[in-house]
């Protein structure tokens, strides 16, 4: 639990779905780590062990984390939407302590904000990279935001290191292989969820991640960079 050293963020995600049914679903983050907070429970499915359907690139032993972090978080989403269909349309408002999202959109859409947010945030080893992203969470990023963030994110990593002393990655070289990883546990994952029979919600949710995270990767490049240049003239004029 936290502490009074660690104050705690709320996220809060609700859904309006057809029928009239509703949910919300709150995401405790502990500040400024950004790292989730988890309440222990006393059973858990099956699938959520590390080695069901466990991710090649997954450092994890079972020995010392026996249930895989993500799963673990998603399992009350995943439950709740397990027969739900990824086009139904649904309400679903953001509000956190500073603003609130409100927006008409796919299930897929919302559950992709919903499983990004708690995917990045639960603890796995690989997606840990992506959470100081969770710092600016943004419900509904298109693509062009999440490489502007992610690439923003990597850059002041950088300069962290360089202040440490270490060498850093100006050239974005080692961003793209951060991605490859991420990547594959977003196609490992949605294995895991296929293979307890849920409806197509939450697979296309981890599609949509997938298919920006891929996007983002193939971005680092000159083209995009090009980009910038043009947006931050600016600052590059003598």
């Amino acid at each position: 639990m936290s502490t009074a050293e660690e104050p705690v963020k709320s996220i809060t995600y609700q859904f309006k779905l057809a029928g009239g049914v509703e949910k919300e679903f709150t995401v405790r983050l502990r500040s400024p780590s950004m790292s989730l907070e988890v309440v222990p429970r006393e059973r858990y499915p099956e699938w959520t062990k590390l080695e069901f359907h466990q991710c090649p690139n997954c450092p994890l032993k079972a020995a010392q984390s026996p249930r895989c972090p993500v799963a673990v978080n998603l399992m009350d989403i995943m439950e709740f939407f397990k027969d739900c269909v990824s086009s139904d349309v649904a309400e679903i408002t953001i509000i956190s302590e500073n603003r609130e999202y409100r927006k008409q959109a796919s299930l897929a859409q919302g559950l992709s904000s919903l499983m990004g947010l708690t995917m990045t945030t639960s603890g796995c080893p690989i997606l840990d990279k992506l959470r100081p992203m969770v710092y600016t969470h943004l419900p509904f990023a298109i693509l062009e935001e999440t490489r502007y963030r992610a690439i923003s994110m990597y850059l002041v990593a950088q300069f962290l290191l360089q202040k440490q002393g270490k060498t850093p990655d100006w050239d974005l070289q080692k961003l793209a292989a951060i991605y490859d990883e991420v990547k594959k546990v977003n196609r490992h994952f949605s294995e895991r969820l296929r293979s307890i029979n849920q409806e197509d919600a939450g697979i296309n949710a981890l599609t949509i991640l997938d298919c920006l995270a891929n996007f983002t990767q193939l971005s680092i490049k000159k083209t995009y960079i090009a980009e910038l240049e043009t947006l931050f003239a600016p600052y590059l004029k003598d």
